[in-house]
């Protein structure tokens, strides 16, 4: 084992972070050196976490450096625990106590409509995501996380499941490819995470992996874990429907489109025509196992308008909802996504004679001369769910 590790972030533009240097020594104890623009204020209750972690771990010799930029308990924890199992070989855990509200499941068919991605190594960006109200938060381990710091980006990420309030945005966990994907689970499963994220999916075998791995972790742990495979090939998209139905526990399908469109050797345009049919494919194959179709991201957070029309092309498409990669594309979203006057007022008409027919006993809903399929019925139902939405919206 090493005898000097470091673990964190420093550095212009680094908030709430702290970039820690650990050095195991034979003799004098534990010296610490915190540097931070708050010591005067929580220098004492930071030393005091050092030491019980330390303690904890059983290390009477170390040489620790701390340069702090405002990081709170459960940042300092998953840095010194990604430290210290540089150095020793131990699967002890050092767990802060989890938040009383962050201890709630989530239902297999609620809204996705937004889902807002989190950088899984950069802990400024967690503190306030559930202040703009996204339906899903994403703790990512996989492409926002450099390959050497995903180490010690699991951590933070468990320690953040834990001890951040995202205000009832559903907890997801985008996790890594193969065999680390399924390393990152033992992190996050027993930690109240609603849904994992599996990326690159090509093959319902690979999402059946990931459901053998949980199910082996979560024995004594009564929590439904749902999961969006996200589909990002030629070869995914031809296996969509097979993905989709790989497990009961499957209650989304995404698209990714920067890396699909690679694969297709064709370039990203904002009309999208280059995966049309790959878009209909997916949605036809959600539909079909009776699971939600979300769309890829859109990478300009600039664009407010070219937002606005690539979800109206999204929604007109049958997706669900879609990814976010900046808080202020939440609310362009929602109100694209949100149903009309026109759209509320004739799904509550369905849903009155479905009503009135189910009253009278009879097998068959009409409205006026016309029946109605149970399909448009379900429709309706799903409209005036949104109908919150709308009213927000406005």
């Amino acid at each position: 084992m090493a005898t000097i590790a470091q673990a964190g972030n420093k550095g212009d533009g680094v908030r709430s972070d702290c970039f820690i240097t650990m050095e195991l020594t034979s003799s004098g104890g534990i010296v610490l050196d915190l540097k931070s623009k708050v010591k005067a204020l929580y220098g004492d209750r930071m030393e005091a976490l050092v030491r019980d972690i330390l303690d904890f771990y059983q290390i009477k010799n170390a040489r620790v450096q701390i340069e702090d930029t405002g990081a709170l308990d459960f940042v300092i924890a998953a840095r010194m625990e990604a430290v210290i199992k540089q150095l020793i070989d131990t699967d002890k855990e050092y767990l802060l106590p989890v938040l009383e509200q962050n201890k709630y499941a989530t239902e297999k068919d609620r809204f996705r409509i937004t889902r807002l991605y989190l950088p899984g190594n950069t802990p400024k960006l967690f503190l306030n995501a559930g202040i703009h109200k996204p339906n899903g938060v994403i703790l990512d381990l996989e492409d926002s996380v450099a390959p050497d710091k995903k180490e010690e980006a699991r951590y933070l990420v468990r320690n953040a499941l834990r001890s951040v309030d995202f205000m009832g945005a559903e907890r997801m966990v985008r996790i890594n490819q193969g065999e680390r994907g399924l390393k990152d689970l033992e992190f996050v499963v027993s930690h109240y995470v609603n849904m994992i994220l599996i990326p690159k999916v090509e093959t319902a075998e690979q999402v059946r992996a990931v459901e053998q791995k949980i199910e082996s972790i979560k024995r004594d742990y009564d929590w439904d874990i749902w999961f969006m495979p996200i589909i990002e090939s030629a070869l995914g998209i031809e296996n969509a429907f097979q993905i989709a139905t790989a497990s009961p526990k499957v209650a989304a399908l995404a698209i990714g489109l920067e890396d699909l469109t690679a694969d297709l050797g064709v370039q990203r345009t904002l009309e999208g025509w280059e995966t049309f049919y790959q878009k209909t494919r997916l949605v036809n194959a959600a539909k079909a196992a009776g699971i939600q179709p979300i769309d890829s991201v859109f990478s300009d957070v600039q664009d407010m308008e070219g937002l606005k029309q690539f979800v109206k092309k999204s929604k007109s498409f049958g997706f669900e909802g879609m990814g976010v990669i900046h808080p202020r594309q939440i609310p362009v979203i929602y109100q694209a996504f949100a149903p009309t006057d026109e759209e509320l007022e004739k799904a509550q008409r369905i849903v009155d004679a479905f009503n009135e027919a189910k009253a009278k006993g009879l097998g068959v809903v009409a409205l006026g001369s016309k029946m109605i399929d149970p399909p448009v019925v379900k429709r309706a139902f799903n409209i005036l769910k949104l109908k919150e939405l709308a009213e927000m919206v406005k």
